[in-house]
């Protein structure tokens, strides 16, 4: 199985448009080891032909075109795309607007969960993906889906789990403070081939989860022995967005849990067995970001890896 980080930051991207603090302009700057990075999302294949999608970041175009796998063939028709399915993990903005990049009638399958599709069918504008033409198939809370394209089976079997996360905010209510995740509002993903069963290749498994509030014991159980994690890296301080003066917002109150810290991701999954685990989804304000830093010493002490765009993985 090929995996290609096509976006590895969080919303917004880095450097975000509007941000002048001191890590989007070094990235601006152009100071060594600080990478540009485009909105959440990776790409995965069984064979290298045919491709699916997880996350439609608003970046798509962008990373379609840094994509060579990811284009039209040479010796395709005029309208082709190795593109076969597009699965959401959420209805997170950063996760869903560029399915509206998606959208000349090119066919490919839908894949998310029951509340994520009823989000797009309840927002007129993703229509210009016309059902007829771009099918939407659910995607259970707890269960394993092969994934297809409009040609049949991409030999990929994507079991799909419930993570604590939070409701999309454009979707909040002041009235609801619950935000919860039993009605399905974010997913983990399990990503294998599909003649690998788990129970049979263990280490030959990737596991998906780029939002996450929590870990839990159940959680922890689920990905250990696993070949690969891609997990949830938004921010490192759970304060550090407020401590920058750039927001007021928690890592907490966004349903991101924070890398550091005595509740955080470093000490959650210490003793969980991985063969490698990287953060993606990582926020402007991340101090990972800049490569001296000592947060960033400390992720790669403990045997994580900084995700970046154009990362390949091989499982």
């Amino acid at each position: 199985m090929k995996i290609r980080v096509l976006g590895s930051a969080a919303g917004g991207g880095f450097p975000q448009w509007n941000c002048n603090a001191p890590l989007s302009r070094a990235v601006r700057e152009k100071r060594p080891g600080f990478l540009v990075r485009t909105q959440s999302s990776i790409a995965a294949s069984a064979d290298g032909r045919g491709w699916a999608v997880f996350n439609a970041s608003p970046d798509i175009r962008e990373q379609i075109a840094a994509s060579p796998d990811l284009q039209p063939r040479a010796d395709g028709p005029l309208r082709h795309t190795p593109i076969g399915a597009v699965v959401l993990t959420n209805a997170d903005v950063d996760h869903i607007a560029g399915l509206l990049s998606l959208r000349e009638r090119e066919p490919f399958i839908l894949y998310a969960t029951a509340r994520v599709l009823k989000t797009l069918a309840e927002n007129s504008i993703f229509q210009v993906l016309n059902p007829e033409v771009v099918e939407r198939r659910e995607l259970p809370l707890e269960g394993t889906t092969v994934l297809e394209g409009p040609e049949g089976p991409l030999g990929l079997t994507a079991e799909t789990f419930a993570v604590p996360g939070k409701v999309a905010l454009f979707l909040e209510n002041e009235n609801d403070r619950n935000f919860g995740t039993a009605a399905g509002d974010t997913i983990g993903i399990a990503l294998r081939v599909s003649d690998a069963p788990a129970a049979q290749e263990p280490d030959k498994t990737l596991f998906y989860i780029p939002g996450c509030a929590a870990v839990t014991d159940a959680l922890r159980e689920r990905i250990d022995g696993g070949a690969c994690l891609l997990f949830d890296g938004t921010v490192f301080h759970d304060t550090e967005m407020a401590d920058t003066g750039v927001g007021s917002k928690t890592g907490a109150r966004m349903g991101h849990m924070a890398i550091g810290g005595a509740t955080g991701t470093l000490k959650a999954l210490k003793d969980v067995d991985l063969g490698r685990r990287i953060f993606v989804h990582i926020n402007n304000t991340n101090p990972i970001l800049d490569p001296g830093s000592q947060a960033a010493k400390t992720v790669t002490a403990a045997g994580w890896e900084i995700g970046y765009d154009g990362m390949e993985l091989t499982l």
